[in-house]
């Protein structure tokens, strides 16, 4: 196994929890939801570059950022898409039959949390820059939320690594720590912000609060997995597909939100591009309701 691209990424393969072996359905499952993700973060990655210039400057740099996201978990895929390939082989004729584990090898979960530790933080500079609060508001949730994601991310990584389940339950109950602070803190600003952004865009952002709190939330289940009395290998398996469809939706799908309040941020503050973008109707009862919502 390569050397690990940071540091406290220390695991072995006679460290980490992974099955001797898969039936070919796991094998096929796995296999499935990782090229799943690939082109899921892959596209909507390009999607947005595409679009960029269909919202207004102000608004580009939170674009961008969930570009950049869905491009680094797209890396990160590859490589753990990869490492699974080289991890797992069968000697069955056709391919059809159970798959062992190479001896020497192992699949590894440090690129997740690499990928973690990189688009976490990003993906709430991509909200905070969207909601285009004060630069006092902005900055003060940066210098709280940032430093909580990175620790969040470092303290379930022994966990994951552990066979355990006292440790992985010690350090999983650790990171929920972080992890309930930094959605305390969202709940109560995205609140607070509301009041301030234009009428079109409030319902959408009062349903981002649910989409952080219900896409997080598959993240700590899938970890508990081994921890429920379930067979090694299935339990390996539902995690791999619990953070796998996490994934896609916090950032795939939140990159899409994410440019839907561009979008329509972009046309509550200027009905000239509006007008562009819109059509006449469209233009005029956009125009309309921000002017109910100054009143």
């Amino acid at each position: 196994m390569s050397a690990p691209p940071f540091p406290f990424i220390l695991a072995r393969p006679e460290d980490t929890v992974i099955p001797d072996s898969l039936t070919q359905i796991q094998y096929d499952t796995v296999y499935n939801m990782f090229s799943l993700v690939i082109a899921s973060q892959l596209f909507t990655a390009v999607f947005i570059i595409i679009s960029l210039k269909r919202v207004l400057p102000r608004y580009r740099q939170a674009m961008t950022v969930a570009a950049i996201v869905c491009a680094i978990a797209a890396y990160h895929y590859f490589r753990i898409f990869d490492s699974f390939r080289a991890a797992f082989v069968t000697e069955a004729l056709g391919g059809q039959g159970d798959y062992v584990q190479v001896a020497g090898a192992s699949f590894n979960e440090g690129y997740r949390y690499v990928d973690w530790l990189l688009t976490v933080p990003l993906l709430l500079l991509e909200l905070i820059a969207v909601l285009a609060l004060a630069r006092k508001v902005q900055t003060s949730l940066l210098y709280r939320l940032i430093p909580a994601s990175a620790l969040m991310i470092i303290l379930g990584y022994p966990g994951e690594l552990s066979a355990d389940n006292g440790v992985r339950g010690l350090f999983g109950l650790l990171s929920t720590i972080p992890f309930a602070y930094i959605l305390y803190v969202l709940f109560v600003e995205l609140t607070k912000s509301l009041d301030r952004q234009p009428k079109s865009v409030r319902r959408t952002i009062s349903q981002l609060r649910l989409l952080l709190l219900l896409t997080w939330g598959v993240y700590p289940i899938a970890y508990l997995l081994p921890m429920l009395g379930i067979d090694g290998s299935d339990a390996w398996v539902g995690k791999q597909i619990g953070y796998s469809v996490a994934d896609i939706l916090a950032k795939a799908l939140y990159g899409l939100i994410i440019y839907r309040i561009a979008r329509m941020k972009s046309f509550a503050d200027d009905p000239a591009f509006a007008r562009l973008e819109l059509s006449v109707d469209e233009a005029d009862e956009m125009a309309a309701s921000t002017r109910a919502s100054t009143k």
